[in-house]
């Protein structure tokens, strides 16, 4: 059965990549999802697919039910785009001005799309069910995860899997972590609140500038001297507004930074800092502040058991590439929260290739990827899915399944 799965999606690569390229040239931002959900509910439909449309918003769900019981498990694809200006000159550039796919959701929607079609042709021989999730809004927090997991998406799933094509990694390398992969995202607004004033008197006024450049400058410090260095975090600071002419000391400054971490104490910590650095700083000078710190997503924290299984399945596969243990990316995503739910694994599918100039990091107005990454995801996808559902193990409760 495996051998099939393999064969038969070498055999589609073709119609992965025609999907992948219709889709880029048509993308469409977070929340804004429109013809990409109903092209995907209606492919899956054509495949006999049973499909439940709208979940927790614009998501949707595909329940291949295998010919024998069994457990559950999910394979997740997000395909939301993002507001950039595409400047690749591909001939399947994006259509649509300012919008892009430019984080590679465009392939990990071909990917799950073709592999589906492979399952369903070997339903029969499927011991459980396998949940396709495709989601929505992954680039926009709060996410599109955390609502489809409130919409039911999880139900009766006993482990759930997912990747993400990453183009600083060069093709034919498969990423993988146990632990935590992925950083907790969060943003803070803080705006500082002097007295503003002619330039030539600044003992007349308090001066947000200086107020705001201190606390930038202390800030700094946080990750150096209060985090325990065996510990991963960072404070980046990613703009800095004030003022609006050259002979007047601004009234105000504003300051908008994120913060980055895998343990909770340390972003308990780092969140408490930056508000007694912000007071001490303003009481000091007599100014005022406001501070709007907004958590983002969590840290994605791999499960050890499906990790390793993940290890030994990916690593069975005939193919010519390398798996390896990868150091974790400051980068966030809300494939977290599955993990919070169930047990599972997120993993990087290497799509670089410098000879072909897939070079440009994500979220660049230049950026692509090597398509045959694809294949490889939905290799290492298919396989694991099918490993899990074969493995002998306890189900737990199950939840009714759309049928």
């Amino acid at each position: 059965m495996i051998d099939k799965l393999l064969t038969r999606l070498e055999e589609l690569y073709p119609e992965m990549v025609d999907l992948r390229r219709m889709l880029h040239a048509e993308p469409e931002l977070s929340f804004q999802e429109e013809k990409t959900p109903e092209m995907i509910a209606d492919y899956l439909e054509r495949l006999g697919v049973v499909v439940k449309r709208n979940v927790g918003g614009r998501g949707v769900l595909g329940y291949i039910h295998g010919g024998k019981p069994g457990k559950t498990v999910a394979l997740r694809a997000d395909f939301d785009a993002l507001p950039i200006h595409e400047e690749t000159g591909l001939p399947f550039a994006s259509k649509r001005p300012g919008v892009m796919h430019a984080c590679g959701h465009d392939g990990h929607t071909a990917t799950l799309l073709v592999l589906a079609k492979v399952l369903m042709e070997q339903r029969e021989q499927i011991e459980g069910t396998i949940v396709l999730i495709h989601q929505f809004a992954e680039e926009l927090a709060p996410g599109g995860a955390i609502e489809m997991i409130k919409d039911g998406c999880l139900n009766g799933v006993d482990a759930i899997f997912g990747t993400h094509l990453w183009s600083t990694m060069p093709l034919g390398q498969i990423g993988y972590r146990q632990g935590p992969i992925m950083a907790a995202a969060d943003r803070f607004d803080l705006v500082i609140r002097g007295r503003g004033g002619h330039g030539a008197s600044p003992h007349e006024t308090v001066d947000s500038i200086a107020v705001a450049a201190s606390i930038v400058s202390q800030l700094q410090h946080i990750v150096s001297r209060n985090i325990d260095p065996l510990k991963s975090a960072v404070v980046s600071i990613g703009s800095f507004h004030a003022g609006g002419a050259f002979n007047v000391i601004a009234d105000s400054a504003t300051i908008v930074g994120t913060v980055r971490t895998f343990d909770e104490t340390v972003q308990e910590l780092i969140i408490e800092r930056i508000e007694q650095i912000t007071k001490g700083i303003c009481q000091a000078m007599g100014a005022d502040y406001t501070l709007d710190y907004k958590k983002g997503y969590p840290a994605v924290v791999n499960d050890e058991l499906e990790t390793n299984h993940f290890v030994h399945v990916a690593k069975q596969i005939e193919q010519d590439f390398v798996v390896h243990e990868m150091d974790p990316v400051m980068g966030g995503e809300d494939f977290a929260y599955y993990l919070q739910h169930v047990p599972g694994t997120f993993f990087f599918t290497g799509a670089g290739n410098e000879e072909n100039g897939i070079i440009y990091p994500h979220h660049h107005p230049k950026f692509d990827f090597d398509e045959k990454a694809m294949l490889i995801a939905a290799k290492c996808l298919g396989k694991v899915a099918l490993d899990f559902l074969s493995r002998t193990e306890q189900v737990k409760g199950k939840e009714e399944l759309p049928s």
